[in-house]
């Protein structure tokens, strides 16, 4: 069972449902006005949150930063959409009771809106230095903060590739030109002359014979050897680059109803004009 107490800590806690599922975050606290006990939280669903659905919470627990719910995350997804105002009628709460199946656990008073700093809820209208009452519930305060969303934008490291250094051979043919040589039969005839004619005429008159010269050629001859040439390899570096992302915010603004020609807005004096807390 939920208290007063716990208002502070439920704000942006998790939600879970009783499997353990997350649903999302804890946006408001709804505060039952006879007890002051938490009966309803608007939880954060849908893609990045933009949806606020009202989670009963009469029946759940919180331990350790997170805030069990008695129904399941599909339950609260496709929950009725009711406007966020500072409380719930009776007959809203009637069908918030009816779509999750739960009994209704009250007289069918009003649930008002909590923040982190509504743990006094007396009525405090009439009080000095308290102008006006507050319509949606007990008069705490004689001011009204107005809050925004603010982005908080950074950024994460994940891996989006892989590289590897691989080497594998190629087969190319090269063509060389390589001089060769070779040895070709050259006849040289020379006459008779009183010079030779005496090696000319020393065999007999007509004979038969044969003289044999071995001829030589060169040939073209391949060999192959391995060598290295250069080296590869990896490394990394960091490139910046810019990316533009967008998000829709949201932010209260104050405005006053009723005889604005009355009505002078100016900063607030720090000795006199400080809200009550």
């Amino acid at each position: 069972m939920l208290s007063s107490n716990d208002v502070s800590a439920l704000m942006g806690s998790t939600v879970q449902d009783s499997s353990g599922a997350k649903i999302g975050k804890v946006g408001q606290v709804y505060l039952d006005d006879e007890s002051g006990s938490p009966e309803w939280v608007t939880v954060s669903t849908g893609m990045f949150g933009g949806k606020e659905s009202f989670v009963p919470v009469g029946q759940g627990s919180f331990s350790d930063g997170v805030l069990t719910v008695p129904v399941t995350k599909d339950a609260v997804k496709d929950a009725p959409q009711v406007d966020e105002d500072g409380h719930l009628s009776p007959e809203q709460e009637g069908d918030l009771y009816r779509h999750y199946g739960l009994q209704q656990g009250g007289g069918g008073e009003q649930r008002t809106t909590s923040t982190d700093q509504d743990t006094d809820r007396r009525d405090r209208a009439g009080e000095a230095g308290v102008v006006g009452r507050d319509t949606s519930g007990p008069t705490t305060d004689d001011a009204m903060t107005r809050s925004e969303e603010r982005l908080n934008v950074g950024t994460e490291s994940v891996q989006s590739g892989r590289a590897r250094l691989r080497k594998y051979i190629t087969t190319e043919t090269q063509n060389v030109q390589v001089p060769v040589s070779r040895e070709e039969i050259r006849i040289e005839r020379e006459p008779i002359t009183d010079a030779n004619r005496g090696d000319a005429m020393s065999g007999a008159d007509l004979t038969e014979e044969e003289h044999e010269v071995t001829l030589t050629e060169e040939r073209a001859v391949v060999n192959k050897e391995t060598v290295p040439v250069e080296r590869g390899q990896m490394g990394t570096e960091t490139v910046t680059d810019t990316q533009q992302v967008s998000e829709e915010v949201r932010s209260e603004q104050i405005e006053v109803d009723g005889d604005t020609n009355r009505t002078t807005d100016r900063p607030a004096d720090t000795d006199r004009d400080q809200p009550l807390r």
